[in-house]
This record gives C-alpha cells, structure tokens and sequence, in this order.
C-alpha cells in the first residue's frame, strides 16, 4: 500500500482532524490579519536573550497571543506572549515575542500552530531564536550560533498524525536552514564585528537539564550545542514551505562542562547580557535578506 493511502477516505480519523485543524490555522491567520494588517515577507520567533530586537522596532501593531484564537499561552520567564509587526532597519518585520514549549505541557502540534497560522498569513521566512547550552568546546557563555542542521531528540515529531495525502508528513530535512540566508548571517557577523560560529543544534524535551553523560554521548552525535525548543517549529515550518534560519544565543556550558550547577537565572541573565548585540546582529541581516523599503515605508512618528 502506498503511504497515506488508509487516511485518503474522508471520513478517516486522521483526516478529520487534519481538516479541523486546517480550519483553526484559517481561522487565527484571519484574525491576525485583522489584528496586524498584511503579512510581511519575514517574521522572527524571539527567544530568551532575543527580546531586545522586538524593543529595538518602530512597532506598528501588536497583540497579545490571547487574541488570535488557538495560540497558546506561553508560561516561562522571558516569554512575553505577543504577536505583531514593527520595522527593523527600515524593513517590515513579524515578530512572535516568545514560544510555547513541549516542556509545558503542551503537544508538538500546540507548540508549532503560531507557525502554521505565519504561513498561512502570507510570511515567506522565518528566523527561530533560542538559548542554548554548549557542547562544543570553542563555544562560551554570551556566544552566537548559526544553525547549520539540528538532531531531534524530543522523543516526539511534530508532523506525527498528519495526514498524509497532503504530502504533508513526508517532509526533506536535508536542508532544513537555508544556505542563502545562512550567508546573510554571516555577512552580518562580519560587518558588525562579532563572532558567530556555525553548527549543530540538539533539541531535548526539558525541563530538567541534561546529565554529563548525555552531553558526552550528544558531542559524539555532533551536537555542537542543545535547548528545548525550535526544532519542531523549523520541521513546520519547511512543512509549509518557508524558509528557515536559526540563531542560538550560547548562555551556558552544557552539564559537565562547567564549574558551576546550571540554573535557569544564569541562563536569563546571559540572555539579558547579549541583548545589545544581538539587536546590531539582527539589524545588519534583516538589511541583507530583505530589500530596502521591503513592506513600503515606516510610519511618521509624531
């Protein structure tokens, strides 16, 4: 038998719920549209340390995640929960301030649905930003990483379920981050003199951080460095055909490999630390991967 053929009938589990989800992602990109106008060409996901860029833009309209209809309700510290538009550099930019995580509670399909309802507003790219723990011994605290590829090691796939005569489930991934834009970064990095390093992000489930014996055996996987989020979001979103980026701030020594105990305040305050940079960093990409006066002009200011 074919794959997807058992969930072609319309009448199927898996197709019903497909459908029905398909309507709520309908249903929130029109109110977000609503809310937020027409969708710009890129929208950014702010993780911890990256909420310095939303406070960097001229804001033209925001909501908080309450108002779109099926968005979940982030829970974490660092997390602001809002959607909207501002202007980065005189571009037009979407901005998601903060993430629902698995760790949460949350199923992988409540976690990546602000992505769905991105595509389905109109947004062409992302960019997906978290902290992460170092693995790999050239990287410290306060350090950038480029994502080059991810290891999934969530024990969950956010495209389980999905019904497969969509072409939905069976999804490449051999170039999740797309190189063009990886260029971009790095061109930025350049002309603003910071240091970003290039590698292989691992993403766990959480909440507990991982022991020294899983950080040996990651290292040995490749894993460069590791965090609990943006790997379902960057597997939706090349499901639905954007283009990806991904940017870890480095806030700490994964377990074994410092001093010290990691403590989520460590991780905030790293964060915290960073976010001047990270503000030029953004800045110097978005002038590259978008054309000038990409979405038209910014508002007046009175």
């Amino acid at each position: 038998m074919k794959a997807g053929t058992e969930a072609r009938g319309a009448g199927h589990p898996a197709r019903r719920a497909w459908l029905a989800r398909a309507r709520r992602v309908a249903a929130a990109a029109r109110r977000l549209e609503a809310a937020c106008g027409p969708a710009p060409e890129l929208a950014v996901v702010l993780g911890s340390g990256f909420d310095g860029v939303r406070g960097a833009m001229q804001l033209e309209r925001e909501v908080p995640w309450a108002q779109i209809p099926g968005f979940p309700r982030p829970a974490v510290a660092g997390h602001a929960g809002l959607v909207g538009v501002g202007w980065l550099a005189s571009r037009r930019v979407g901005f998601l301030a903060g993430r629902a995580h698995f760790y949460e509670g949350h199923d992988l399909e409540t976690v990546t649905f602000p992505i769905r309802v991105l595509a389905r507003w109109g947004v062409r790219g992302v960019v997906l930003t978290n902290a992460a723990g170092g693995i790999h011994p050239r990287l410290s605290p306060g350090d950038f990483l480029l994502l080059r590829d991810h290891l999934n090691f969530m024990g969950a796939h956010p495209l389980r379920g999905i019904d497969g005569t969509c072409g939905a489930g069976f999804v490449d991934l051999s170039a999740v981050y797309d190189a063009g834009w990886r260029a971009h970064w790095r061109a930025a990095a350049r002309a603003t003199g910071m240091r970003l390093r290039e590698g292989v992000y691992l993403a766990v489930s959480g909440p507990a951080y991982e022991t020294p014996a899983e950080i040996r055996a990651f290292a040995q996987w490749g894993a460069d460095a590791v965090g609990m989020s943006t790997v379902p979001e960057a597997i939706v979103a090349r499901q639905c055909g954007l283009r990806v980026a991904g940017l870890s701030c480095i806030t700490n020594r994964a377990a074994g490999l410092a001093s010290r105990p990691i403590s989520h305040a460590e991780v905030l305050a790293v964060a915290d630390q960073i976010r001047s940079r990270a503000v030029r960093l953004f800045e110097a990409f978005v002038r590259r991967a978008l054309p000038a006066g990409a979405g038209g002009e910014p508002p007046l200011v009175a």
